[in-house]
């Protein structure tokens, strides 16, 4: 008569344990990392830093491609539909990035548009590569870092909301960041003032200097890469090339990335210096190095520029661009 009961016994057992391990897969989120996905490697980096060892972070637009026309391939769907969290410039940047985030999404993810977080409309800069008759605002925030304490503010709050056990963490690190991001606005003050003010304007590959020549007190004349990225007209050229003989600019800056053979042509016939390393979101370096950080890619460019300028970039020298938490590694995936 003890058999059936023992049957009983192994069966109800049978259940609970089928039952435990039930529960296990329904709440796979608990223990795992909050799942962050960004767009350009400069926003990659700035997300890096607020969200340290407590997040799994991934940038799915490599560096130096052109965030404005990158079509994400198939493959980055997954990270997408796995995300908690997708970080991106905003502003008409990433649009096709913002399409397929949209698209495949989970309906607990959150998108974050930091830019159009961070500027009113009245604050939107048109200019060359993005003339107001197209309606798009120039979107390149990052080279301002005071509005990059913006962006990073907005990036702990996403974090905190999805994450609030990590709160104390997220805001030390945001602390620390706004702290080497005030030393960086400081010691690019200091260097612009060493650049004649005769000299202090830009002629760029493209238009990513409107809101840090605001700041810094710089002119920009001109870019080279019109609203639709084809190549400037004849007629436009030779008004940069008038322009710049008229006000004696030493130098014009083109893209590390991307090469310009109307930059070099407006340089022959200027007399003016051509520097071609300037960076828009290629973050010098290798991932992993202190370098490859939104800070080292704002110090390396002030490096370039201010002394092709006339002027004295030692001030940079100052800037601390490493990662600002210390409890491990980068785990982030930078796309090369």
């Amino acid at each position: 008569m003890r058999r059936p009961m023992t049957i009983i016994a192994i069966a109800v057992g049978l259940v609970i344990a089928l039952a435990a391990c039930g529960g296990d897969d329904d709440d796979d989120s608990e223990g795992r990392l909050l799942r962050v996905v960004s767009t350009v490697s400069p926003i990659t980096s700035i997300v890096e830093n607020i969200g340290g060892t407590r997040i799994d972070l991934t940038g799915i637009i490599p560096e130096g491609a052109n965030s404005h026309t990158f079509e994400p391939a198939p493959s980055v769907v997954s990270k997408i539909e796995d995300a908690d969290l997708i970080v991106l410039n905003g502003l008409q940047l990433e649009e096709p990035t913002l399409e397929l985030a949209e698209a495949n999404k989970n309906d607990d993810a959150v998108i974050l548009l930091l830019g159009d977080e961070t500027l009113s409309e009245d604050e939107y800069k048109f200019d060359f590569s993005f003339p107001i008759s197209q309606g798009r605002p120039n979107p390149h925030l990052w080279p301002d870092p005071t509005l990059v304490m913006e962006y990073a503010q907005l990036i702990r709050d996403a974090l905190v909301d999805l994450d609030s056990a990590n709160e104390d963490y997220y805001s030390t690190n945001l602390a620390t960041f706004n702290d080497r991001l005030e030393v960086l606005d400081r010691q690019m003050l200091a260097s612009v003032q060493t650049v004649p003010p005769e000299n202090r304007k830009l002629l760029t590959y493209h238009d990513s200097w409107a809101y840090w020549a605001d700041r810094y007190d710089f002119t920009v004349i001109g870019a080279i890469q019109p609203s639709d990225f084809a190549e400037p007209s004849a007629s436009e050229v030779a008004s940069l090339i008038d322009q710049i003989d008229d006000e004696g600019i030493p130098a014009i800056f083109g893209s590390e990335v991307f090469a310009s053979d109307v930059l070099e042509t407006i340089a022959n016939e200027t007399g003016a210096e051509y520097i071609d390393d300037l960076r828009d979101d290629d973050l010098p370096g290798e991932p992993g190095d202190d370098a490859h950080s939104y800070l080292g890619l704002m110090v390396e460019n002030m490096r370039t520029m201010i002394p092709a300028l006339g002027g004295d970039a030692a001030p940079m020298n100052l800037v601390v661009t490493g990662l600002v938490f210390e409890d491990g590694p980068s785990t982030a995936v930078y796309p090369q």
